[in-house]
């Protein structure tokens, strides 16, 4: 059993996540948007890292409906239908489409686990659905995008939430199962959230239907807001999109990366034995 958190893309090597199960973590807000689109109903994200081949990809997909979203700087690209704000991605905006999505960090943190066995997204809106799904799996590895390079409290606060959820399935894990970023968002979370985050990570090793508290739910607001992704949203008048990110549990859809056909698209119930 081991848990290895890494709190930028850099820090981790493709090979070293080559057959693994991950987790790829854009909290502010790739990884929100992209649950909650697929929550909406789109059938599909294809992700890709520039503006040029997401436009290259909405021609090469256009048998049925599809829209083109995503950011740079926060706002929306130019001639793009849809930005990153998760209120956007209504079953009226991308109901039954495939979304081609690109964004500033959390699509190339996808890149970085392209040898892995399962890549999988996670957010504070469906965390308790990916701890389920990754419950049978003894190593996890956990991806933070990250921001133009620099570690996010929003990332590092997912990533030790996760952590705290993977300890309470193995108890008997020691000090050497993880490691030291682990270790830094596991001591973050818990310093952020504290005893509100352990009864919410024991309900769900236990299999049973977790509900997080109001007060973890401010907690990591708090934390989103202050952070230098939360104070960018802010500044160009999207703090709604804060208020949206931080509603733990929001949905039960655990979107999955798959490489060869570079598309997100929900778990199967039967999937990730």
């Amino acid at each position: 059993m081991r848990f290895d958190a890494y709190l930028l893309p850099r820090l981790v090597r493709p090979q070293q996540l080559r057959g693994a199960a991950v987790v790829v973590v854009d909290v502010l807000r790739a990884t929100t948007t992209i649950a909650t689109a697929l929550a909406a109903g789109a059938r599909r994200v294809v992700p890709t890292v520039s503006v040029s081949e997401a436009r290259r990809a909405a021609q090469e997909h256009r048998r049925g409906r599809t829209v083109l979203g995503g950011e740079r700087r926060g706002l929306r690209i130019p001639g793009f239908a849809l930005g990153n704000s998760p209120g956007e991605y209504t079953a009226a905006t991308v109901g039954g489409s495939t979304v081609v999505f690109t964004t500033t960090n959390g699509t190339r943190a996808l890149a970085r686990c392209r040898l892995a066995r399962h890549v999988l997204l996670a957010a504070l809106v469906n965390v308790g659905a990916v701890c389920s799904k990754l419950a049978a799996h003894k190593h996890w590895h956990v991806v933070c995008a990250g921001t133009r390079g620099e570690v996010t409290c929003e990332d590092v606060l997912l990533a030790g939430m996760l952590w705290h959820v993977w300890r309470a399935l193995h108890p008997a894990a020691e000090r050497g199962c993880w490691n030291d970023q682990a270790e830094l968002a596991a001591c973050m979370a818990s310093t952020a959230c504290g005893s509100d985050l352990l009864a919410y990570a024991t309900q769900l090793a236990r299999g049973a239907s977790a509900t997080p508290s109001r007060q973890l739910i401010a907690a990591a607001q708090q934390v989103l807001e202050h952070s230098a992704g939360g104070r960018n949203l802010v500044a160009i008048g999207l703090s709604e999109d804060i208020a949206a990110a931080v509603q733990i549990d929001l949905v039960n859809v655990v979107p999955v990366w798959k490489p060869a056909a570079n598309e997100i698209i929900p778990a199967r119930p039967d999937s990730l034995p």
